[in-house]
């Protein structure tokens, strides 16, 4: 795993005088990795390591603590796909009270020039920063040019006339769109969590299944997906159903996941579960026969959608 650092204080001097990636990379989709791509290549041309700014907590869960779940990565999600694309070490900058009162030229100043001594930053064209966002990309661009370091703002990067965004995709999962969200991604969309105690109901109508903690997670659309989990380096087949389990009575969600021709024990793992496609909407079965017959005709359909 590449280094993070979580203040801008204690970032190491090896990795100052970067290339910088400006962001918060939730979900890391398209846009995302044209920006890496692109401080890769500023990276390359300057003999410079590449690092990303990013956030933790996400300012829109600092600024609003009650919304619901919304990220498409958490962060050791997000920290694997940064390093795939090019990312060598990370700072995922704490966001707290004090963070978010740095003015924009504070942000410029202590951030980028002391803490990280930035060579070149590359940011998105909607890029803000500083106490109540009041810095912007013309901004960047001036103070660049006063302190000498490198600015490139990326234009919107668009399919179709659509910009690749975060909310996009987001948008996307809630209607139960896994396979467009995966296109808008680059990747297939995960859910990364603990296999958690269940009840077992399912071991007795024949579909053991992991509960998998959801926690940050945004939600999708509830129902039953094709999936695939990644057990001992091995992406296997299944089938997961995401919702309230109407049928049995219980208001918690929960994201349950049955793999296909697997008997081994998974609890206390860390499961990585990639939505493949969304196969119904969560339904109430008027009794266990009637939800087993289901199930069992969901595996199936599962299991044609991940032969083809």
């Amino acid at each position: 795993m590449i280094p993070v650092f979580d203040e801008w204080q204690s970032v190491p001097a090896p990795w100052k005088g970067s290339a910088v990636a400006l962001g918060n990379f939730d979900g890391v989709h398209r846009g995302h990795q044209a920006l890496i791509e692109r401080t890769v290549k500023q990276a390359q041309a300057l003999d410079a390591p590449v690092i990303a700014l990013t956030f933790e907590p996400h300012p829109r869960r600092f600024f609003v603590p009650d919304t619901g779940p919304f990220r498409l990565t958490l962060p050791p999600a997000k920290l694997r796909l940064l390093e795939e694309h090019g990312v060598r070490a990370v700072l995922a900058q704490h966001f707290d009270q004090a963070f978010a009162a740095l003015s924009p030229d504070a942000f410029v100043d202590e951030v980028l020039l002391r803490g990280l001594a930035a060579r070149h930053v590359v940011c998105g064209y909607d890029f803000t920063f500083g106490a109540r966002r009041g810095g912007n990309v013309e901004k960047l661009r001036k103070r660049g040019r006063e302190r000498g370091f490198g600015v490139t703002i990326l234009d919107p990067v668009m399919r179709e006339g659509e910009i690749y965004s975060s909310t996009r995709i987001r948008e996307a999962l809630r209607a139960g769109w896994a396979s467009e969200a995966a296109e808008l991604l680059g990747h297939a969309w995960e859910i990364e969590g603990v296999v958690e105690q269940g009840d077992r109901r399912g071991r007795t109508i024949g579909f053991p299944t992991a509960n998998v903690a959801l926690g940050e997670h945004l939600r999708p659309h509830f129902g039953v997906y094709a999936v695939r989990a990644l057990i001992d380096g091995t992406w296997r087949a299944g089938v997961a159903n995401l919702g309230k389990r109407p049928t049995v009575g219980k208001l918690q969600e929960n994201f349950e996941v049955h793999l296909f021709d697997f008997a081994g024990d998974l609890y206390g793992k860390t499961l990585r579960v990639q939505l493949i496609d969304f196969i119904r909407a969560e339904l109430k079965f008027a009794n266990f026969d009637q939800l087993k017959a289901q199930i069992a005709a969901d595996a199936q359909a599962a299991r044609t959608i991940l032969a083809g």
